[in-house]
Order: structure tokens, then C-alpha cells, then sequence
């Protein structure tokens, strides 16, 4: 899974992906059907990168890739963020086991499904992930 560039903006409904940097903010896309491109001031947007979100854990803090990750492997179908409160705490106690119950609320939980329906047909999230440099000894 590469999320490289995909970003939540605060305020801003679905994901976005980053396409250019200039001096203030950044130009990005949505992920959706629309295609609208958004310019954000940093000073202004809190922007959260995808691959630098973490859930609430009871003992340490979860990152979002491996929820998503085990999201993608699992045998159950993720259900839609707009079903029944507990069925979607049933499925990610099922999903990410060691999730803080007090800190993780609903609106989490719906946010998640949410990203995870947007990703899970992109190009992105079905690649592998970049191996890392291995240096070869010469004898």
C-alpha cells in the first residue's frame, strides 16, 4: 500500500491527494469521482497525511496503514460507514482489537470505513510497498 501523498484536510469531507507545492500551501485533488482540485494555506488547513495517522490504542498506538492493511486481508466485507453504531464497533474490534473503546469514538470509526471504501479501488492501494535498499556484500 502506498498512501504517499494522500492527505485529510480539516474541514474538508473525503481525501485529497497532494499534485504541487507552492510557497504558502499546497494543490491537491480529491479522491473522488468529482476531481476537484483545492489550493490550502498551511497556515490556515491542518492537513494529515495518511500514512502519519495513528488510532488510540490501549497499550500503544495503532497505525492507520496496518488498520487498513488488515482491513484489505480480512475475509469479512468492511460494512458501510452509514451502518448501525454497533455493528461498526463489532467489526473493528474484529479489525483492530487493541483500540482504546473510550478514545476511539464513532465518528472515528465511520472516518475510517469511509477512507478505506474511497482507497481500496485506487491504484495506491493495491500496489506493493517499496522494498527496502538491501547492499549486497562482494566476497
Amino acid at each position: 500500500m502506498n498512501l504517499h501523498g494522500i492527505v485529510a484536510v480539516s474541514g474538508k469531507p473525503g481525501l485529497w491527494k497532494a499534485l504541487a507545492q507552492n510557497k504558502t500551501g499546497f494543490v491537491l485533488e480529491s479522491l473522488d469521482a468529482q476531481k476537484t482540485k483545492l489550493v490550502v494555506n498551511v497556515s490556515t488547513a491542518k492537513l494529515a497525511a495518511l500514512d502519519e495517522i495513528t488510532i488510540f490504542g490501549t497499550d500503544e498506538d495503532i497505525k492507520l496503514t496496518d488498520v487498513l492493511n488488515t482491513m484489505k486481508a480480512s475475509a469479512t466485507e468492511a460494512p458501510d460507514a452509514k451502518a448501525d453504531g454497533k455493528k461498526l464497533r463489532e467489526y473493528f474490534y474484529e479489525i483492530a482489537p487493541d483500540h482504546d473503546e473510550q478514545r476511539v469514538y464513532s465518528s472515528d470509526i465511520k472516518k475510517v470505513l469511509t477512507w478505506f471504501h474511497l482507497l481500496k479501488e485506487r491504484p495506491e492501494f493495491n500496489e506493493e510497498p517499496a522494498a527496502p535498499a538491501t547492499e549486497e556484500t562482494a566476497e
